[in-house]
């Protein structure tokens, strides 16, 4: 190789680095809106009553909630079992100032997730001096404590064990449901990406990896994670809301239930933590979990159980063995076997480069 092709592959790959983010945010957002785009089309021509628009409508949902949760757990490191808080809070508020208040339902969804937002400040400020552990146990403690007030104290206004049922007005039929919940989740997809690449994101990585060097170098960590918790439980309420809207019937023992919060972890584990596809892909495995085994029986020893008396279980049985054994989850998984392969190219090619070069030194 000549010394001008040398500094043509330099030139080259120089201005392929300079070019790298802006592809990447063309690729990714682009990408984004157009597969919106193909499947907002999609659910335009299907039926009003067709069940792919209800199954559509709840994995953009979960899309969503997943996203939000993988804001404060996966880029922060801040591991909540609580976020059931905010899409409970987001439901009932929505719920309640729609019926009682007799507010525009747009403006109801809103007022539900600024509620979930402000809440989430209010009991995470307490909550940020404790790390790891102690801080997943906390918001378990809440998010139990919330629950309960709803039941008990506060049952006048949520109906207690009975639940509160909403009219139909604004809830609209299944396709504007649809497009919707897909409108949401696009939005989610793009403010995660943003906080990703933002100064903001950078200042979440920093304190995810080492939060006293975090400190040490002057980022205020307790306004990241104020600011991490507040756009989670804000995205967490809209989803609350729009459930709300949708199914007009919402109880605190559903909207308030742990198996919320273990969801939207267990999805973002299953995808990969801290990634910005990993959410979707565990979302995805997650519904169809979810549509394949809802009905499911199982059997053992003799007894007899329906899958969701027992889906907790199984969900923390398949968490645990997804940290211990693919912490990266099916993102890392597709990057380590994508590794193999290039290194096997790279042997490869090594190798041929080698062959033709002893090839020409013979000639000579």
């Amino acid at each position: 190789m000549t010394v001008k092709e040398r500094e043509r592959q330099s030139t080259a790959a120089a201005a392929t680095r300079r070019a790298g983010p802006g592809r990447e945010a063309l690729f990714a957002v682009g990408g984004a809106v157009l597969a919106a785009a193909i499947l907002a089309i999609f659910g335009l021509t299907l039926p009003a009553n067709s069940y792919l628009l209800f199954s559509g409508f709840l994995l953009f949902l979960f899309t969503t909630q997943s996203l939000a949760w993988n804001l404060v757990g996966g880029y922060g490191g801040q591991t909540s079992f609580g976020h059931a808080t905010f899409y409970g809070i987001g439901a009932y508020t929505t719920a309640l100032l729609q019926e009682n208040a007799g507010l525009h339902p747009v403006l109801a969804l809103l007022a539900g997730a600024l509620g979930a937002a402000v809440f989430s400040v209010i009991w995470g400020y307490p909550l940020f001096r404790l790390r790891g552990f102690y801080f997943a146990i906390a918001t378990i403690g809440i998010a139990e404590a919330t629950r309960l007030v709803a039941l008990s104290p506060l049952r006048e206004l949520t109906g207690g064990a009975s639940g509160f049922r909403m009219s139909t007005a604004g809830a609209g039929g299944r396709t504007s449901q649809y497009m919707t919940a897909l409108a949401l989740v696009l939005a989610t997809f793009l403010t995660s990406y943003w906080v990703r690449n933002s100064k903001l994101g950078l200042g979440l990585f920093a304190l995810n990896m080492d939060p006293e060097a975090a400190e040490t170098l002057g980022v205020d960590t307790t306004r990241l994670k104020a600011i991490s918790l507040a756009l989670s439980a804000f995205i967490v309420g809209l989803t609350g809301g729009i459930y709300a809207r949708a199914f007009l019937y919402i109880n605190p023992n559903d909207v308030f239930a742990f198996s919320v919060s273990i969801a939207m972890v267990l999805m973002s584990v299953i995808g990969g933590v801290g990634t910005l596809i990993g959410p979707i892909l565990g979302a995805i495995i997650y519904v169809v979990i979810q549509d394949q085994l809802g009905a499911a029986q199982i059997t053992f020893r003799g007894q007899t159980f329906q899958f969701r008396d027992v889906q907790l279980g199984l969900y923390g049985l398949l968490l645990a063995l997804i940290i211990l054994f693919e912490p990266a989850g099916l993102v890392g998984l597709f990057q380590r076997v994508a590794g193999r392969f290039r290194r096997r190219g790279g042997t490869q090619a090594v190798a041929e480069q080698q062959a033709l070069l002893r090839n020409e030194t013979g000639d000579e």
